[in-house]
């Protein structure tokens, strides 16, 4: 049986938003605190890698959302439709 389009096993990465990031950095570190001695190298490798990724993912999400907070009249001016031309009907 084959997936339709945007089903969970088109294994693509899940979107999260920036609150569901911020729980699961949360959440990795606490896992790899309460790790023990004897857990695997490549295991806690692969659990620092991901929250490196986390950390620079949230504060790239800062970093819009000052920019964005800081400079207002550039997205309003992407959202503005440009002008239309003179048409027979516009006349």
């Amino acid at each position: 049986m084959r997936a339709f389009q945007g089903q969970m096993s088109d294994n693509q990465p899940i979107r999260r938003n920036q609150a569901e990031k911020e729980k699961q950095l949360r959440d990795l570190k606490e896992t790899i605190a309460s790790m023990k001695s004897h857990t695997s190298p490549t295991l806690k490798e692969s659990i620092q890698r991901r929250i490196r990724e986390l950390e620079v993912e949230l504060r790239t999400i800062a970093r819009e959302k000052a920019a964005k907070a800081a400079n207002p009249d550039v997205q309003s001016d992407r959202q503005r439709r440009p002008q239309r031309r003179n048409t027979i009907r516009s006349m």
